[in-house]
């Protein structure tokens, strides 16, 4: 699928704070008192905002600027794990593997639980074709209890899967990927392209149908959702979708596969 694959890497720049427990008193339980901004020593703050830079630049395509505010961070405070997550990211997309995996080795270092760090690092092992490290790195990220960043590891789980020619468990994953995040048209176009080669065309069907009812539709998506619906003798529906196909994206090879009667492509 078609989809820019920036945003599958997490930019970590949330600062990491240390909550302090309460002193107990006598038998009863308290709580911890809340973490305010004044709990957050100085030189942290300044590696946390230099981040949030990077990261904002990181996003933009302006990877030296990034770089350069990553460089303060550490500056400022060389524990800093965040900043060697985005470094390894920003090294990543400057195709420089030897410094990215430098970064994300660090960052573990500096905390091996990370599960932004493992997440990251599980993408580059994977873009490395270390599949196995991956899919462990991978796993380490999910096991995580504070971890909120579930849908986005299950789907680069999936994509390695797939890579490694693991069809059935790259559904699972895609799959409880999608039960967390129905709207990323990633996730929904790879489940319903893999329940379809399982000939399971109804839930298929009603994968693919979600993104081609929305703004997110494209070539293929429209090209299986034909597929799909041609396999359940839904000729409206096929001549619908061909006529989107054909109106959207006269030029494209899906359109000619279309016309050729090709639907095994």
């Amino acid at each position: 699928m078609r989809v820019a694959l920036m945003w599958l890497l997490l930019a970590a720049g949330v600062a990491q704070l240390t909550a302090c427990a309460g002193a107990p008193v006598s038998n009863t339980t308290t709580t911890a008192e809340p973490i305010t901004d004044s709990d957050e020593p100085e030189t942290r703050k300044r590696a946390r905002i230099r981040v949030e830079l990077a990261t904002n630049y990181f996003e933009q395509g302006q990877n030296t600027v990034a770089l350069d505010e990553i460089k303060q961070s550490l500056a400022a405070d060389p524990g800093y794990g965040p900043a060697y997550v985005l470094r390894g990211l920003v090294y990543m997309r400057l195709n420089d593997p030897r410094l990215a995996e430098d970064s994300f080795r660090r960052a573990l270092q500096i905390n091996p639980r990370d599960p932004d760090a493992l997440h990251n690092y599980g993408w580059f092992s994977c873009n490395q074709a270390r599949y196995p490290e991956a899919l462990q790195l991978f796993a380490q990220a999910l096991a995580s209890p504070v971890y909120r960043g579930q849908a986005k590891t299950l789907m680069l789980q999936g994509t390695c899967q797939l890579r490694m020619g693991q069809a059935s468990e790259a559904e699972s994953s895609f799959a409880r990927a999608y039960e967390l995040d129905p709207a990323n048209p990633y996730v929904g176009f790879n489940l319903a392209n893999l329940q379809f080669r399982r000939n399971d065309y109804t839930k298929s069907q009603f994968v693919i149908r979600r993104i081609n009812n929305s703004d997110l539709a494209n070539a293929e998506t429209l090209w299986l959702g034909i597929k799909v619906e041609r396999k359940l003798n839904n000729s409206a529906a096929v001549g619908q979708l061909a006529q989107q196909l054909e109106r959207r994206y006269p030029k494209s090879r899906e359109w000619a596969a279309y016309q050729r009667g090709s639907f095994h492509e």
